[in-house]
């Protein structure tokens, strides 16, 4: 199965990706690895492992015009490797429509939550305000929404008394990690099947 990863920061998840084709335990390729923020920990991460990037910054504060030019980037971009899956791993910019059109291939997205609980950028934090006793990680389908799509998989996480952002983001993002490869691997294998969403 040929992947195009997607990240705008450390990159742990693509890690664990990477990680688990090289163990065999994932039937998988990375073909590219794609990021809006040039340099990034996870362009980084794919480059040490001799997978091609590409980067397509977006300007801060762009206009709808620029956002759409972007977004049609981003699809040419990874439309040149050919992928069969594309996968949002801290990615943090939403995709449009016409994106997901234009790859015309499923694509997944880890979230730091049990959607629909928690949409949105400030998961962890959301939920901590929130009070909640347990909040964890979904991957879920990519459709024109934000954090909308259907659910894959999700795994739970308990709050402890003395979390903070960073201590509970923490151990979410370690579940995220195994369950983002228990769904790739499960795709690959056919065990979980996909569709092309509309936007």
């Amino acid at each position: 199965m040929r992947i195009v990863v997607l990240v705008s920061g450390s990159g742990s998840n693509l890690q664990a990706i990477i990680d688990a084709v090289a163990a065999g335990k994932l039937p998988a390729q990375v073909v590219a690895v794609g990021s809006d923020v040039p340099a990034c920990g996870g362009i980084e991460r794919a480059q040490r492992a001799g997978i091609p990037t590409f980067e397509v910054p977006l300007p801060r504060g762009a206009s709808a015009e620029e956002r759409t030019r972007w977004n049609t980037q981003l699809a040419d971009q990874v439309l040149r490797h050919e992928p069969e899956l594309v996968v949002s791993a801290g990615f943090m910019r939403i995709l449009s429509e016409q994106f997901l059109q234009d790859v015309a291939v499923p694509v997944i997205n880890t979230h730091p939550a049990l959607l629909p609980s928690f949409p949105g950028a400030h998961a962890v934090r959301d939920a901590l305000a929130a009070g909640v006793k347990i909040t964890g990680c979904t991957v879920h389908q990519v459709d024109a929404g934000v954090d909308t799509g259907p659910i894959i998989a999700q795994a739970a996480v308990h709050v402890e008394p003395n979390d903070d952002v960073a201590t509970l983001h923490e151990r979410i993002k370690s579940s995220e990690r195994r369950l983002l490869v228990e769904v790739l691997k499960a795709v690959a294998e056919g065990a979980v099947r996909l569709h092309q969403l509309p936007g």
